[in-house]
């Protein structure tokens, strides 16, 4: 049995607030009967949509009030500035103060890394801290970092983004040895920018299972586990892959509905493209961790609803029991004491 787990939530953030987390934690607390959650936010409006659902067990259910809530589009240095009892900030907070275990927010997402850095810090040894997601692929899932919290990274802090991704797939997927690839141009040694090419050689010489460079295709053909890149390529290739999805679904939903051929032919293939939609679905992959802190903080999609929310309360479960930053921190150590030794 998973040792009991303390959620904080920001219960005011994302697109929908309040009506998408409130019943995404009770979706969580029925799924899970060791978890305990602490909804921050306006205690007033929390309470009034608690009374409209069944709450399966009050005692691992807390509310805090927070007066302040982070905008969507608001500044991060307005927000860390200002927000000092925002539902964001308040929840964070729990978590330095160990009254929580790790914090979900789907609010906006520089504010959030902002905040957590400011109160968390990062762990020895890390720069700064990156945002990493699993990806569907042909075989499981890939695991890519960064996905937009630093542009322009040097080949230290890539390489120490392998080590948190390595680590991260290790422990969450069991992987003894997860693959590590690094996103380029291209394949061959004499591609990519200087910072990849030193990147590559750092890993090279390092105790991770580097498997070289690899190109954007390769982050959905199963073949490695981890892709590092810096924020601004790891974001744009994560904005691709959301809209090919889309423009896919558009495509088959524009196909099985041309004619009543079509729609018959539609209805024969539901059980596929149930299936189909079911294992694409980002609902089930929503929840991407900032990785580097010490703590764990779960960024949930602005846009996500119960099911998906639910989702990035879940991973932050995995995380916490799996000792994720503990174990960042240890192999961090460990390989930088191998450099100093080489």
């Amino acid at each position: 049995m998973s040792r009991p787990v303390t959620i904080a939530l920001d219960a005011m953030g994302g697109d929908h607030g309040p009506e998408v987390v409130v019943p995404a934690a009770l979706q969580a607390l029925e799924r899970n009967d060791t978890l305990r959650l602490i909804l921050v936010g306006e205690e007033g409006l929390l309470r009034a949509l608690l009374g409209r659902h069944r709450v399966p067990d009050g005692r691992r259910l807390e509310l805090r009030h927070a007066s302040q809530q982070v905008g969507m589009d608001e500044l991060p240095s307005r927000a860390l500035r200002t927000k000092k009892d925002s539902s964001m900030r308040r929840a964070i907070d729990l978590v330095k103060a160990g009254e929580a275990d790790a914090a979900v927010s789907a609010g906006n997402t520089g504010a959030l890394m902002a905040i957590a850095r400011f109160v968390l810090k990062t762990l020895p040894g890390i720069d700064r801290p990156a945002i990493i997601t699993a990806i569907p692929a042909a075989r499981g899932h890939t695991h890519v970092l960064d996905l937009g919290a630093n542009v322009d990274c040097t080949s230290d802090q890539l390489f120490q983004f392998a080590v948190m991704g390595a680590v991260l797939a290790e422990a969450v997927d069991g992987v003894a040895q997860p693959r590590v690839g690094l996103l380029n141009i291209g394949e061959e040694e004499i591609k990519g920018n200087d910072s990849v090419k030193e990147a590559a050689r750092l890993l090279e010489g390092s105790s991770l299972n580097y498997v070289g460079f690899v190109e954007a295709d390769d982050i959905f053909l199963g073949e490695v586990d981890v892709v590092v890149c810096d924020g601004f390529t790891g974001n744009v290739a994560l904005k691709a892959s959301e809209g090919t999805a889309k423009l896919i679904s558009a495509f088959l939903r524009e196909a099985f509905t041309r004619n009543p051929l079509t729609r018959l032919a539609g209805l024969c293939a539901a059980p596929v493209l149930r299936a189909l939609r079911r294992r694409i679905d980002p609902r089930r992959y929503n929840g991407a961790s900032l990785l580097g802190l010490n703590g764990t903080v779960i960024k949930s999609h602005g846009a996500a609803d119960a099911l998906a929310f639910a989702n990035a309360i879940r991973i932050a479960c995995v995380e916490v029991e799996k000792a994720v930053p503990e174990r960042i921190s240890a192999r961090i150590e460990s390989l930088l004491a191998e450099r100093q030794v080489v």
